[in-house]
């Protein structure tokens, strides 16, 4: 007998927990996180196996960038990705920050799926942040109102709640074989996960500086005989003085940057690395569609 098994979209407003989620729920660090808004910039997919064989099933998560007001070319491709993301998948899974309570956003991306027309389950996130938690409770009351009958209160931080988010997800898929392969664990090439990781490293150094002027183009992977492997990666940044800011007094940050990015590329890919950074200044790359393509960020499907 066949498992359960489908397709997931992790989706709501910018800065709920999506990524930190599917981090937890994989069990494995695939998609960047950091505490400021917009940071997931295309669509990750990531695949959970339900026991220890493929006959148990499998759910295949797609986290999606946030939604919000788009200001750049960038950001309009962004929010056009998590609409997308929601054609042929079994599930949409609605995220709410508990810690911040719901809001406008959180209304707005629950109308979003309510139009699509897609099968809904809604997660109340950040609980470990919320004392005492008989504050939950109003926040259910409300959110309740949006079309969505369920709500699993989490912590993608902790892992609290989960394990049950899992047993709940599963039972709302359809019998059926496994998408992918047991140990398939991602689609996302390792020049791209590679590039995460980086920009993520950035994004908690640089805060509210730079954190949605920069990119990252991982322009070279060599594996070398003896197993090193060899990274070359270039930072754009948007104005001279972000420019400054990556590299730091005496090139400091950038020298940390490239430790704790290699940090993780050694720990997921199991080698010595070698990361070669650079920074680049390219004006205005948010809205120039043929960087953004070079990105890997889709462009508007309208245009």
């Amino acid at each position: 007998m066949s498992g359960r098994a489908g397709f997931v979209a992790l989706f709501g407003w910018t800065n709920v927990g999506k990524s930190t989620l599917l981090n937890r729920l994989l069990g494995e660090k695939i998609a960047a996180v950091a505490d400021v808004p917009q940071t997931t910039r295309t669509r990750i997919l990531g695949a959970l196996p339900l026991g220890d064989n493929a006959e148990r099933g499998q759910i295949v998560f797609v986290d999606t960038p946030g939604m919000h007001e788009p200001k750049h070319a960038m950001n309009r491709a962004m929010v056009d990705t998590a609409h997308r993301a929601l054609e042929g998948i079994d599930l949409a899974l609605l995220l709410v920050d508990a810690a911040h309570g719901p809001g406008e956003g959180d209304r707005r991306s629950a109308q979003v799926l309510e139009r699509a027309g897609v099968a809904r389950l809604g997660v109340l996130n950040k609980i470990d942040r919320v004392r005492p938690k008989t504050k939950l409770l109003p926040m259910l009351d409300e959110v309740k109102t949006w079309g969505i009958e369920e709500w699993i209160p989490v912590s993608a931080l902790t892992g609290e709640g989960c394990d049950l988010l899992v047993e709940e997800v599963s039972k709302r898929l359809p019998e059926g074989p496994t998408p992918f392969p047991p140990d398939f664990l991602t689609d996302q090439p390792e020049r791209a996960l590679a590039a995460e990781w980086i920009r993520e490293k950035i994004l908690h150094h640089t805060r509210q500086e730079i954190p949605h002027a920069s990119a990252v183009s991982v322009d070279s992977w060599k594996e070398r005989e003896d197993g090193l492997l060899e990274v070359e990666a270039t930072i754009l940044v948007e104005r001279e003085g972000q420019k400054g800011i990556v590299i730091g007094k005496g090139g400091a940050l950038l020298k940390q940057i490239g430790t704790e990015a290699r940090a993780d590329l050694e720990r997921f890919f199991q080698a010595k690395v070698m990361l070669r950074l650079w920074v680049k200044v390219r004006e205005e790359w948010r809205d120039d569609r043929g960087a953004l393509r070079e990105l890997g960020i889709e462009g508007d499907r309208h245009q």
